[in-house]
């Protein structure tokens, strides 16, 4: 990944044919991904739980990149029937799609269970996103070049998933609750990659992480929870530390787009993973275990009801 000083949204290759799904795409680092790439002429699929946001950023980007080719389809990850239902309407209207996105997420949010009744940080940020590949999977597959880039974070590295807790019934911290599901997003990317590997697939699944970027996923949970000071404490960082969305979201367009992306790359910004132009980001060692994705993987189909078609377990 030499040369990537500098690299900025100038630099994406044309995507004129290409569709791209971005989840969580109505705000922050999900909706400047989105509108980079409709800029470079992808057709852009608004992947969002609220039909007011994402109606709302389908408007919004329409002014920004006139003639975008864009458009809402309503998307809640929490909800696997919801997941099922969004697959089902991409794989109808879509030949094919070039690119997956899987950036939405929570954060530090206060012990929850969704629908499905799985641990929120775990269904939402993985688990969900585990399903709506899985789904995607066979247009994905239909598209030479395609790619799945899936959003981690530098926390990841606060904690390893507890392969025997992974809905985190026995103890729950909402930091711990969060690097988990962090790391089980890179699991998921490096086992992917190894089955698509061991299918000979051309499909590229690569990892990204934005830094510590500005967006509204800090002040969320303290807002939540009604602790308006750390509310504040989170808003004073973002003005004073963390870098634009613009600039967080530069890693995700990189690993969608870059020729030279390789399958189970994790980018994120050059400086300290913090900040800077897109480079191979370092990651924890516990998220290249082979075993590891294994038991994840056989757990998400089990806990979501998906299997990936004419995927197997990975060689070796």
């Amino acid at each position: 990944m030499a040369g990537t000083a500098g690299w900025s949204t100038g630099d994406i290759p044309d995507q004129t044919g290409r569709t791209a799904v971005v989840t969580g795409a109505n705000s922050g680092i999900g909706y400047v991904t989105a509108r980079e790439l409709a800029r470079r002429g992808a057709r852009v699929v608004l992947a969002c739980r609220s039909e007011v946001r994402g109606t709302e950023a389908g408007d919004r980007l329409a002014r920004e990149v006139p003639g975008a080719r864009a458009e809402f389809v309503r998307l809640d990850l929490g909800d696997l029937d919801s997941v099922r239902e969004f697959a089902a309407a991409c794989r109808k209207r879509y030949e094919g799609i070039g690119l997956l996105v899987n950036n939405a997420g929570v954060m530090a949010l206060p012990r929850g269970r969704t629908a499905d009744g799985h641990e929120t940080h775990f269904a939402v940020n993985h688990l969900g996103h585990f399903a709506l590949t899985g789904l995607l999977l066979p247009a994905l597959l239909d598209k030479p070049g395609a790619r799945v880039v899936t959003l981690s974070s530098f926390m990841h590295a606060l904690a390893n998933i507890d392969i025997t807790d992974l809905d985190s019934r026995r103890s729950y911290g909402r930091w711990t609750a969060y690097a988990r599901s962090k790391t089980a997003n890179l699991l998921f990317t490096h086992e992917l990659a190894r089955r698509l590997a061991a299918t000979g697939s051309g499909v590229v699944a690569a990892a990204a992480h934005p830094g510590y970027a500005r967006t509204n996923l800090q002040t969320a949970a303290p807002r939540l929870r009604g602790r308006r000071m750390s509310e504040r404490v989170w808003q004073f960082g973002n003005r004073v530390v963390a870098q634009p969305a613009e600039a967080g979201a530069l890693p995700a367009l990189y690993a969608a787009t870059a020729p030279d992306v390789r399958p189970d790359d994790f980018v994120g910004p050059s400086f300290l993973g913090w900040r800077g132009a897109p480079a191979r980001s370092r990651r924890a060692p516990w998220t290249l275990d082979d075993r590891a994705g294994e038991l994840l993987w056989e757990a998400s189909e089990r806990l979501t009801g998906v299997t990936y078609e004419g995927l197997g377990g990975a060689a070796g």
